[in-house]
């Protein structure tokens, strides 16, 4: 009886051997749940971050809280630029005495045009998105706009900004400048920020500028001759810092503190964010790169 009770569980131990053996086996064809990648902590007051295949998100921190944008309000700048019907990039601009003034008065970013040159569209959008100048978002505004004067073309234009606002669905979003120096109106979010970004960079031309990390504008002078400009600098650092950064686009300002819209591609996957309000110039830069990183590891 004994004999029999000890080959019952021989028999046994030898199933479950076979068992666990079999379990160990097809362990690596069976996928284990991936590691859950711990969000980040950023000095922003606040940040999103979405997977720009399908529109998901992957981070958010006060992520529809209305906040001052500074010069990420460019972005939109360049994209109702960028879908105007019939536009010639070539088409120049003669640079006003007005535009001087204005980033003059407001000690803004400026592209250093010089009043009378005659300078292209396509310049002007990167005198717009590298150095982020005030300037250039003025003589694309007054471009653009539409009306008898200055200042209602300006208000034209900046309406078309609100209309493009809407158009995308941001109930959070309201421009009421060009540039981003505003009244108090001018705000959006971390995440309508995003969507605007994502949005514009399906344009090809307005990805290949925000790329860019310098560029030398030839524009024409008064007298008919050719004046090559200083260099504009991507204000963005991330382009050099960051591998696979592809945009977009910063912003700063007394209320805005810093702020940066950013992207980056890796294989197939792009992945698009932005910072508002964080504490210095290096600490957007920070912040932007830690949620890169949580967005890809999410990808994974």
């Amino acid at each position: 009886m004994k004999t029999g009770i000890k080959a019952i569980r021989l028999r046994r131990a030898a199933a479950v051997a076979m068992t666990t053996g079999a379990v160990l086996a097809t362990g690596a064809l069976t996928a284990m749940p991936a590691q859950a990648v711990s969000a980040p902590s950023i000095a922003a007051k606040g940040g999103y971050v979405m997977n720009n295949a399908n529109g998901s998100s992957l981070y958010t921190k006060a992520a529809d809280t209305k906040l001052s944008t500074g010069s990420t309000t460019k972005i939109m700048t360049a994209k109702v630029v960028l879908s105007q019907k019939n536009l010639n990039l070539d088409a120049k601009v003669t640079i006003q005495k007005a535009y001087s003034d204005y980033v003059v008065k407001n000690n803004a970013s400026q592209a250093h045009l010089i009043v009378g040159d005659k300078v292209t569209v396509r310049q002007l959008l990167y005198g717009l998105m590298l150095p982020s100048g005030c300037d250039a978002a003025y003589a694309l505004a007054d471009k653009y706009g539409t009306g008898s004067t200055m200042s209602a073309r300006v208000k034209s234009f900046i309406g078309k900004m609100n209309t493009a606002a809407k158009d995308l669905k941001l109930k959070n979003t309201h421009f009421d400048s060009f540039d981003g120096i505003g009244n108090g109106k001018n705000y959006s979010t971390p995440r309508d920020l995003t969507k605007i970004a994502s949005s514009a960079m399906k344009n090809a031309n307005f990805r290949a500028i925000v790329k860019t990390k310098s560029y030398t504008a030839k524009t024409v002078t008064k007298t008919g001759s050719t004046r090559t400009m200083a260099t504009w600098t991507n204000t963005n650092t991330l382009l050099s810092s960051y591998k696979g950064a592809i945009g977009v686009k910063t912003g700063s300002g007394p209320e805005a503190k810093y702020c940066l819209v950013f992207a980056a591609t890796r294989g197939s996957k792009t992945v698009i964010g932005t910072v508002l309000a964080s504490s210095s110039i290096n600490q957007r830069a920070t912040d932007a790169t830690k949620l890169l990183n949580y967005g890809f590891a999410r990808l994974g």
